[in-house]
């Protein structure tokens, strides 16, 4: 039998499967010789592979092998025919796009300097970029010469010959192409086509392994060059083309208007000759593949192998199959069947966002599971256009329960978890950076190399896993260098070297270098106030304990290492030298367990390929950081493997893996408008972009025949879940374009018959939150019974369901008596009345207000807030109390870093000074000799505490008198500290005349509190019942703000009555304390003084004026404030 061209058809790839399980049942003659079954994409080949299995050599009711099949990519499959007939070793093939893009940059290269006036836009182009666009252009025009070859190469032909057949500004490709071809003096791609299909034809071996019987199972587009070496392979082999096709119809049509030669796409008129609106949208891939694929004749077969008929009830689904299958005109809309209300064949979700996306498409596949005893999650399929968006909120949604179950170890019970957590789900085809953290890595040292090197980037990289794993790091260990590297004011910046690009090379200041010799200074001296020292440049940092050596040890030595690895990254340099630095760097900085050493392999031989790619030029061409940059992001794209299909898990993957493959269900997510189909302009630079010609690629087109294979893969059922709705302003989203065609073609199809759009009818408008009563409303959201599983969002929609209220994030009732205490710690007791609800989160319940935790700050210090300001007015208040000189001062506060850099931080500095040194004068005249600190044990007999002491330690002694001076602005919790430290004085040692003096910044200059003495009797008295108001501030979160507090318990000492008094602490609240972190953390934003009625006491209307009386009379009794 001579051998032939022979195109099979069908509408489902399924049917194509038995036809080709038949071909390949009747053997080649050679029973040792493998079948070539050439396959578009790795999902299709599990597929394929997997159905092949039941009927090759698969008896009645048991299973078969699919052995010594092998499935290439068409591309491959030719490609290597064509290299081998051609006499040319693919694996040193110049003419590559990976290899071509080396010579090619050398020629780019010498273009762009010769001063020829072809290439007077590509010297512009490569002069606004600077170097670094220099392989981004090289690459891009490999690349686009290889889609010369392979889709238009009779154009390569006619550049050979001198005949450039271009646009006047594409004029200079032409010219390069033919210095490429001169430099590489070999043949390129289109002459070595010509020659591999006259050989071909002649009846040269294609291969020794390639056997007398080919198979291309699949495709929906073939190039020139595939066309080309097809046709002389079916002149001595079989050679089989499957063809999954929508429409025998269109196909007979268009067939019968084939040209001669494929028209321009603009020419093309066969769009006309198709009937059905949504098979002329979505379907112009296989309507030029119908127009570019011989004729049937002498030579070529043209067989259309019909699914079997459906069975059951004629759904929406199987109306728009039949309807693409037909080619058939929507019917009149009088004439159009009644939808079926119980149909859920096809159902559209529109939903807020990527996450709301989610949320819905696990509820509404857990809603097909339970209703179908038969669905299970391998007959499901997800496909996304943005994988990458979606992988983490799948992952999160997902599969969470650790064995399946959710029963054994800790967390949420079986009953509390959610049922989708119990689904595994397989995600396919995501970047390997994402797969392999070791990956991820290379791609951010890539992008430390040319950034500042912030704080926050560093500690970034420090977080990874293979890098905290290097250096043993846990997340108690991150969040201490945190703290570390906060304190010791690194912003950016290695060195002031480093900074060099930035104009701020003399600034050393706030860069890592100049932090870590804080922090290695701090490790062997402290910072002792009024005699600052330093070492070089470096000021010790104070707050490094023995705990923190270690720490501080491996962060240099982290930060010593990226200081090395990042040098290394610098260009212009070889690619060579790029990768051996990249190697270097996950080395250095990097570990992996043993079960993970695939991470370690893959990443080496990711990097080893490209220097083999590269050949001889990763040596000789240099690359600057940006080439690199693209270079590397292409090899960590995705790339599907075939393992991660069809494994018996739910899979999850782009749009073009599983392409036409079939599933009972299909769901579609994040198919919207910006989205899909993919955006962006075409290539400028591309010539078949300027004027295409039929059957050449076009991504926008790709995507809306993916989506035409998705509607006749789908079986049972096709989910589409899309956003409809801004998450953030509720505002509509129309869908995209594809998905309202789709749209149209629903309501084109069928009707209501109550004069709503059955598209309308079957689309979920869903909710934003996943509490929301209509997911648990039966009937609701296009479900028979609740749409939502989800338990916890079920508890949400109840409680809401209940009286609107606040939810006190406290509880109602105050927390059981705190443990007995012999003993109570004097600070505990300052903290307490200096901030009664600070206390009460910190030593009660154990947390600490949202921004209380300071984060690393990326920025240099320019302008200072009035919390940095105080901050360095304090130190240095500090120090001059304690006998620094004024220059010695200044020059460790400028050392510390917190300061804004050059004249701006003198003139702070300068600023801060002058108020600190009327401070200092006033202090003289209370701060006679050294000043002392005394322990004291405080007992509080005779009171009802009797048996319970006070301890701790008050600095600051002058004689009898405790000195405080504060920076700030005298306040009220400065002189509630220096009382209670009065009071435990006296308690303590009742013989001597305890005075205290507070001194701070007042409106006109400096002010002064002095308190006491106060009698023995009356100090333990009081103290005792402050030791009791802790104890009821630590129980529940007492209103008693301290300033406002101050001003009423002033006011009504003055005779104020309690509404005015009220009146001025509300005034004082809403100004500075309602704000407060703990606050606001407590009562929430914007609360009011008095946030519910509660009775005083005695003369006091308001419990908050009772507190306030009882923390502040007796102070003021005992109080004398002046401003000398």
């Amino acid at each position: 039998m001579p051998s032939v061209l022979e195109l099979h058809r069908a509408e489902r790839a399924d049917t194509l499967v038995d036809a080709l399980a038949a071909v390949l049942a009747e053997g080649s003659g050679d029973p040792f010789a493998a079948e070539f079954v050439a396959v578009p994409e790795r999902g299709v080949e599990r597929w394929l592979a997997q159905k092949l299995s039941h009927r090759l050599g698969a008896g009645s009711g048991s299973g078969g092998v699919c052995a010594n099949v092998r499935f290439p990519s068409p591309a491959q499959l030719l490609g290597e025919i064509v290299t081998h007939v051609a006499g040319v070793d693919a694996e040193t093939d110049p003419w590559a796009p990976g290899r071509a893009v080396w010579p090619l940059l050398e020629i780019v290269d010498e273009a762009a300097r010769s001063g020829d006036d072809r290439f007077t836009g590509l010297a512009a182009h490569l002069d606004r970029g600077g170097h670094g666009r220099r392989y981004a252009l090289a690459r891009s025009l490999a690349g686009l010469f290889g889609s010369y070859a392979t889709h238009r190469p009779g154009l390569l032909r006619g550049w050979r010959a001198g005949d450039d057949g271009v646009p006047a500004d594409l004029g200079w490709q032409p010219e390069l192409w033919r210095r490429l071809r001169a430099r590489l003096d070999v043949p390129g791609p289109a002459e070595r086509l010509d020659a591999a299909v006259a050989a071909l034809r002649s009846g040269a071996s294609p291969g020794d392994d390639v056997p007398q019987r080919l198979s291309l199972f699949g495709p929906t587009r073939l190039a020139a060059e595939h066309l080309a070496v097809l046709g002389a392979l079916a002149e001595h082999r079989d050679v089989h083309l499957w063809l999954p096709h929508p429409s025998p119809v269109m196909w007979d049509a268009v067939r019968a208007a084939r040209p001669e030669a494929p028209p321009a796409r603009t020419d093309d008129g066969s769009a006309r000759l198709v009937a059905n609106p949504l098979l002329r949208s979505l379907g112009r891939d296989v309507r030029e593949l119908a127009l570019r694929l011989p004729a049937a004749g002498a030579g070529v077969t043209d067989t259309h192998h019909p699914a079997p008929a459906p069975t059951g009830p004629p759904t929406l689904l199987r109306r728009l199959q039949d309807g693409l299958r037909d080619d058939a005109t929507p019917p009149a809309p009088d004439a159009r069947p009644l939808l079926d209300p119980a149909d859920r064949s096809v159902v559209l979700h529109s939903c807020h966002g990527p996450d709301r996306q989610v949320e819905v498409l696990r509820e509404a596949l857990l809603g097909l599971l339970a209703g179908d005893d038969t669905l299970e999650p391998r007959d499901i399929v997800v496909m996304c256009p943005d994988i990458e968006v979606f992988a983490p909120l799948i992952t999160a949604s997902f599969g969470l329960a650790p064995d399946g179950t959710g029963t054994d170890g800790p967390g949420p019970s079986r009953d509390e978890l959610h049922p989708g957590h119990l689904l595994r789900v397989r995600l396919a085809d995501r970047a390997l950076r994402q797969a392999n953290p070791l990956l991820g890595t290379v791609s951010t040292l890539l992008e430390l190399a040319g950034s500042r090197l912030t704080a926050s980037q560093v500690l970034d990289l420090v977080s990874t896993g293979p890098v905290r794993r290097r250096f043993r790091l846990d997340d108690d260990a991150l969040e201490r260098l945190s703290e570390l590297v906060t304190a010791a004011g690194i912003r950016w910046g290695l060195d002031a070297a480093h900074r060099t690009p930035y104009r701020l090379d003399g600034v050393e200041q706030n860069t890592w270098r100049s932090g870590l010799d804080r922090l290695l200074v701090g490790v062997a001296m402290a910072e002792t106030p009024g005699a600052p020292a330093w070492l070089g440049t470096a000021l010790p940092l104070d707050e490094i304990d023995s705990s923190d050596v270690d720490l501080v040890g491996r962060l240099a030595e982290i930060v010593d290492r990226l200081g090395t690895v990042v040098d290394g990254l610098r260009g212009p340099q070889p690619l060579s030298a790029w990768v051996a630095a990249l190697e270097e760097g996950l080395a250095a900085l990097t570990d992996t367990p043993p079960s993970e050493a695939w991470q370690a392999t893959q990443a080496r031989a990711e990097l080893a390929d490209v220097l083999h790619t590269a050949g001889p030029q990763s040596g000789t061409v240099d690359l600057d950081l940006p080439d690199v940059r693209g270079l590397l992001a292409e090899r960590l794209r995705g790339r599907p493997s075939r393992a991660n299909f069809r494994t018996g898990t739910l899979t999850v993957a782009t749009l073009v893996p599983m392409r036409a493959v079939p599933h009972r269900v299909v769901c579609l997510l994040g198919c919207d408008d910006g989205v899909f189909p993919r955006a962006g302009a075409p290539d400028g630079d591309d010539v078949l972009a300027r004027d295409p010609v039929v059957g050449e690629r076009d991504p926008r087109g790709e995507d809306r025949q993916l989506l035409l294979d998705a509607i006749g893969s789908a079986t049972d059922h096709l989910v589409v879940v899309s956003s409809g709705a801004d998450e953030r302003t509720g505002a509509e989203r129309p869908p995209s374009v594809p998905i309202g065609e789709l749209c149209d073609a629903i309501d084109a199809t069928v009707t209501t018959g109550t004069g709503q759009h059955a598209s309308e009818a079957l689309r979920a408008r869903h909710p934003l939150q996943p509490h929301d009563r209509r997911n648990f409303t039966a009937g609701s959201l296009l479900a028979s019974g609740p749409f939502s599983f989800d338990r916890a969002a079920l508890r949400g929609a109840e409680a809401a369901d209940g009286p609107r209220q606040a939810v006190p994030l406290f509880p109602p009732d105050p927390l059981p008596e705190p443990d007995a205490e012999e003993s109570v710690d004097l600070d505990d007791i300052v903290a307490f009345v200096e901030h009664p609800v600070r206390a009460y989160l910190r030593q009660r319940v154990r947390v600490l207000p949202p921004g209380e935790n300071a984060e690393p700050d990326d920025a240099l210090p320019v302008e200072l807030d009035g919390l940095a300001t105080w901050k360095i007015g304090d130190r240095l208040l500090a120090d001059r109390l304690a006998g620094a000189p004024p220059q010695a001062v200044a020059r460790a506060e400028t050392l510390r870093g917190d300061l804004p850099p050059g004249g701006i931080g003198h003139r702070v500095l300068t600023d801060v000074g002058g108020r600190v040194e009327p401070l200092v004068s006033l202090a003289a005249a209370v701060r006679t000799g050294e000043a002392a600190s005394q322990d004291l044990v405080a007992p509080l007999g005779g009171t009802p505490l009797d048996g319970i002491t006070v301890t701790g330690t008050v600095p600051g002694l002058h004689g009898d008198v405790v000195v405080r001076v504060e920076y700030s602005r005298l306040k009220a919790k400065h002189r509630l500290r220096a009382w209670v430290q009065l009071l435990a004085l006296t308690a303590a040692h009742p013989d001597r005349p305890w005075t205290a003096v507070t001194i701070g910044r007042g409106t006109g200059g400096a002010a002064r509190s002095t308190l006491g003495p106060v009698p023995p009797d009356r100090a333990r008295s009081v103290l005792a019942d402050l030791v009791a108001l802790r104890r009821e501030g630590l129980r529940e979160p007492l209103p008693l703000p301290t300033d406002a507090a101050a001003v009423y318990a002033r006011n009504r000492s003055r005779g104020v009555v309690p509404p005015n008094a009220l009146a001025a602490a509300d005034s004082e609240w809403s100004r500075f304390e309602r704000d407060d972190a703990a606050h606001v953390f407590v009562r929430g934003s914007g609360a009011p003084l008095l946030t519910r009625e509660e009775p005083g006491s005695g003369a006091e209307p308001t419990r908050f004026g009772s507190l306030a009386a009882r923390l502040w009379a007796p102070l003021l009794d005992h109080e004398r404030q002046d401003a000398p």
